[in-house]
This record gives C-alpha cells, structure tokens and sequence, in this order.
C-alpha cells in the first residue's frame, strides 16, 4: 500500500517585476499556508517518507516548509526538474521512479498540470487546487511501478481557505 499526496505550491508573490516566473518566491500568504497545511497533515496522522518537489522557488519553499514539519532536512527534498510545467505523462513518470522503500510521498508542483493529473487518478474531480491545496490518495501496489494500473481511493482533499471540522 502507497500514500501519494499532491501538494500544489503555497501563494507566491508577483511583487518583483521582471522575475522570472520560475524564480517567483513565496509571497506572506504562502508563507503562512505551507506551514498550517503541514500541521494538517499531521493532525491526520500522515507520516511522510519522501518529499518530491519542481525545482521552482515557490514549490522548493513549500517543500521546505513541509520538510521542517515533518523533520527532513532542506537537503532531503529530491527535485525533479519535469514538475515545472509538468504535463500528466510526466508526472507519471516521477511516480514511477519513487524508489519503493517509500510508502508515504509528497509531490510538490504547480497548476494546471498538477489539478489535472489529480483529477485523472479516482472519480473524484477537482476544478482547481487552490495553492497549497493538497489531494491525497491510497494506491493498492507494493511498487510505485505499478502506479498507472493499480486501483487507487481517494483520502482527501484540502487546502488553506478550507473550514476545519
């Protein structure tokens, strides 16, 4: 059994003209979310293996903060460069290459392609994953591999501007 959440990346700013959107960081929203929602995670008593990120600034950020909830090191966040723009072929292909000894991952990226490839994998469809959003499945495999044709449940979905129970 595998656990897979994707993690859209937290608000960033526009507040740097001329930046390049890659370089775009994290604005004070984002700031605040990414730690929040990683508290949440653990409140539901999700235990992550592996953090995944685009090598962006603002999903890098959003991965640091994760890393640091759940006791990683900045250094143990492993970045794919195809999850910039990713399309679903590519993230696809990230999936499969999670290393098996990992049962709980986090995959950081940006929209549209992370609301599509969430909203591919179960019956239940997302318009759009707000930023910070989190979409969480359950994969029956023992092998990351066996992704694209294992059954997989949906866990859950939120994101910051989520009411708690």
């Amino acid at each position: 059994m595998k656990t897979l959440l994707l993690i859209r990346h937290a608000k960033s700013s526009w507040d740097l003209p001329g930046i390049s959107d890659f370089d775009r960081p994290l604005n004070e929203r984002g700031k605040k979310d990414a730690p929040e929602m990683a508290k949440r995670l653990k409140v539901k008593g999700i235990r992550l293996d592996h953090l995944i990120s685009s090598p962006a600034k603002r999903a890098r950020k959003t991965a640091k903060y994760f890393a640091e909830e759940f006791g990683f090191k900045k250094d143990d966040i492993k970045l794919v460069k195809e999850l910039y723009g990713a399309t679903q072929s590519e993230f696809l292909q990230t999936v499969k290459d999670i290393n098996d000894k990992y049962n709980t991952v986090a995959l950081f990226s940006h929209n549209p392609g992370i609301t599509d490839f969430a909203s591919s994998l179960t019956n239940v469809r997302v318009d759009d994953m707000p930023t910070c959003a989190v979409f969480a499945l359950q994969i029956e495999t023992d092998s990351w591999k066996d992704f694209l044709n294992a059954e997989k449940n949906f866990l859950f979905f939120d994101y910051p501007k989520n009411p708690l129970d």
